[in-house]
C-alpha cells in the first residue's frame, strides 16, 4: 500500500458525504410536502427533546454545551455521518419491516452511484499489490419464488485494509473497491476482492467530541456494502460481516443482523471465500 496515504479526516469525510448527499438525495419537506405528517413528526422530537430536559434536569451549561455542538456538526460536514451512524438503522427497520427477501441495513455514507461496470466473474478496481487478505465473494440473485434474476446489478464498495474508502479519503484511486458487477443469466456472481478491516469513524471532529465525552468507542466491524437490484424488484440495500469479527456485538452503528454475517472458509489458492445469496422482493 502505498506510503503517500493518510489517515481521512472528520474534515474531509464530512465534507465528502454532505457533497454527495446534496448531489445524490433529494428531501421531502419543498413544495408539495404532507405538512400534517411533518408537524406531527416535528412536534413529536421536539417533545421528547423537552421530556430528556425535564426528566434529567439539563442545565443552561448543558444547553448552551449542546448549541455549540450542534453548530459544530453542521460547520464539519458531519451530519449525513451522525444520521447515518444513529439514525438511519431505525429508519431502515421500519422502511423494511414488511421485507419476505433478503435482509437489508443502512447505507451509510460513503456510498457513491456510477462505479464501473464489471461482468458476473470479476475482481473490483483494486492498486497493484492491494493490501489485506485476498476474499472470493460468491452467490445468486434470485426472487422469493427462487426464480434466478438474470442479470441482476450489484454494486459493492467496501473500505480497505486500513479502513479506508475511496472518494473518502487522501490519495486512493477513484474507484478503488468500488464496482456494478452484473449477474449471469442465472444470476449468479463472483467476485475477488480483500477483506475489509475494522475502522473507526471520524473522530476528530464533532461525531468524535460526542464519542469522547460519552465514552463509547467508535469502531464498525469489518463489512462489505452491496445495492443488489433487478427490474421488477425492490432494491436491497445492505452490508455483509464476518463471523468472529472485531465489534459484531457492538457495532456503534448498530446495522449488524444475525442474517448478515458470513462465515468465510479457506480455498485452495489459500484465499477466503464467503457464498451469499440474494432474494429481492417483487416491486410494490
Amino acid at each position: 500500500m502505498s506510503e503517500t496515504i493518510t489517515k481521512a479526516t472528520a474534515a474531509d469525510s464530512g465534507a465528502s458525504a454532505t457533497e454527495r448527499f446534496l448531489a445524490d438525495k433529494t428531501g421531502g419537506t419543498g413544495p408539495g410536502a404532507d405538512t400534517a405528517r411533518v408537524s406531527t413528526l416535528a412536534t413529536e422530537v421536539i417533545t421528547a427533546v423537552h421530556e430528556v430536559i425535564r426528566r434529567h434536569h439539563v442545565s443552561y451549561e448543558e444547553y448552551n454545551a449542546l448549541k455549540s455542538w450542534l453548530i459544530a456538526v453542521g460547520q464539519d460536514g458531519e451530519w449525513p455521518l451522525f444520521l447515518d451512524v444513529w439514525v438511519e438503522h431505525v429508519v431502515e427497520e421500519v422502511a423494511h419491516a414488511s421485507r419476505k427477501g433478503s435482509k437489508g441495513t443502512i447505507e451509510g455514507p460513503y456510498y457513491v452511484p456510477g462505479s464501473p461496470v464489471l461482468s458476473s466473474v470479476a475482481t473490483l478496481p483494486m492498486r497493484e499489490n492491494e493490501a489485506g487478505t485476498p476474499l472470493r465473494f460468491k452467490g445468486q440473485v434470485t426472487d422469493v419464488g427462487g426464480q434466478p434474476l438474470a442479470g441482476a446489478l450489484l454494486e459493492m464498495w467496501q473500505a480497505d485494509d486500513e479502513g479506508l474508502y475511496a472518494q473518502f479519503a487522501p490519495g486512493i484511486p477513484e474507484w478503488n473497491l468500488r464496482g456494478s458487477v452484473v449477474a449471469d443469466a442465472e444470476g449468479r456472481f463472483e467476485v475477488t476482492t480483500i477483506q475489509p478491516a475494522p475502522y473507526q469513524i471520524p473522530t476528530d471532529g464533532s461525531c468524535g467530541t460526542l464519542i469522547a465525552a460519552a465514552g463509547w468507542h467508535a469502531w464498525r466491524p469489518a463489512h462489505l456494502h452491496l445495492k443488489v437490484s433487478a427490474p421488477g424488484h425492490e432494491p436491497l440495500t445492505t452490508q455483509l460481516y464476518f463471523r468472529g469479527g472485531e465489534h459484531i456485538e457492538d457495532d456503534i452503528a448498530s446495522a449488524v443482523k444475525p442474517e448478515l454475517v458470513l462465515a468465510p472458509r479457506p480455498a485452495a489458492d489459500g484465499a477466503g471465500e464467503v457464498t451469499y445469496d440474494f432474494v429481492l422482493d417483487p416491486a410494490s
